[in-house]
């Protein structure tokens, strides 16, 4: 199949689901309920592009990076234009769900506030308990490879950690260090820190023994191991641990400002708006942390890709 007849395939389906979400007015369901047809034919047409595309891009074509990355593109329209139709045909009230066009319109009618609420809460709380949380998972297990008994101490604490909801730390840190980002970047050092201790003792370990002999006969410092050995092996489960943690950042900022912070946050935002029963804007506090969440996980993403360029899971990809 070649690439007019999958673009027009999805100018098609694209342009008929926009004309309906444009020409639906409040109710119109309701009168007319046969237009709904349209939609299964709509979808069909929408999944016949997505997989043309995926197809397209598997042949490795010069254009198969912009195929892969046209079809969440062409699946995130159809979602957005079907909830933009369908919130307003069946007059969904506002309060439960309100419509994508309005929320994408107090996202940049309001982009002094998100901004101020972003950088409260990510550029303050999520990097530094990020960055610290790691580092410090990092060096410990770094310490307890050769250790058995931080080991043995620390990987049940572990496991006890991940039990415990995040809203049973959050007032405790409130407490202890006050209501601004510090006691957010307390709440994000506990849940980041045992996901990487736990990763990078496990990475650490997993070095095969025939690597250590070698690095024994050629007389190898404790350094040159560790370096050139251990830490390269040990970076898939780095960057596993530095991806989750990402997005467990991002959760625990947020849901500890609901227990106390400056008037200023993301979490407070979502909490305070929730009150007037503003929810564009709390769609919109959502919006901007999914992105914030997606952006940073992709550059780590990315980062591995460049970092592990050896590794056979990350050849195996762009062989795909």
């Amino acid at each position: 199949m070649n690439s007019k007849l999958v673009c027009g395939f999805f100018a098609l389906s694209f342009c008929s689901l926009s004309a309906i979400s444009l020409m639906v007015e409040p109710g119109f369901f309701d009168r007319s309920p046969v237009l709904l047809l349209l939609f299964p034919a709509i979808y069909v047409s929408a999944a016949k592009v997505m997989s043309l595309l995926t197809a397209y891009g598997d042949q490795g074509r010069p254009l198969s990076r912009y195929s892969r990355i046209s079809v969440p593109l062409v699946f995130a329209l159809i979602v957005g234009l079907t909830w933009e139709s369908m919130v307003s045909g069946y007059q969904v009230p506002f309060v439960l769900l309100p419509p994508p066009s309005t929320i994408v319109s107090a996202f940049f009618n309001n982009t002094s506030i998100l901004w101020a609420d972003f950088r409260q809460t990510y550029l303050k709380a999520v990097l530094a308990g990020y960055v610290i949380g790691c580092t410090s998972g990092f060096v410990v297990a770094k310490l307890a490879v050769k250790s058995r008994y931080l080991q043995n101490g620390l990987v049940p604490m572990g496991n006890f950690m991940s039990a415990i909801p995040i809203v049973g730390i959050a007032p405790i840190m409130v407490m202890w260090f006050g209501f601004d980002w510090q006691s957010k970047a307390a709440v994000i050092v506990v849940m980041t820190f045992f996901p990487m201790f736990i990763n990078t003792l496990t990475g650490l370990k997993s070095v095969d023994a025939l690597q250590k002999d070698l690095f024994h006969t050629y007389a190898a410092t404790k350094t040159q191991t560790f370096f050139k050995s251990q830490l390269p092996q040990a970076l898939p489960f780095i960057f596993n641990a530095l991806k989750i943690n990402s997005t467990l950042a991002l959760i625990g900022a947020i849901v500890a400002e609901f227990f106390g912070t400056p008037i200023v946050g993301m979490g407070f935002r979502i909490s305070t708006e929730v009150g007037r029963m503003n929810m564009d804007m709390v769609w919109a506090t959502i919006l901007v942390a999914a992105l914030a969440g997606s952006i940073s996980y992709g550059a780590l993403a990315l980062l591995e890709k460049a970092t592990l360029f050896w590794h056979a899971s990350v050849r195996g990809m762009r062989a795909r």
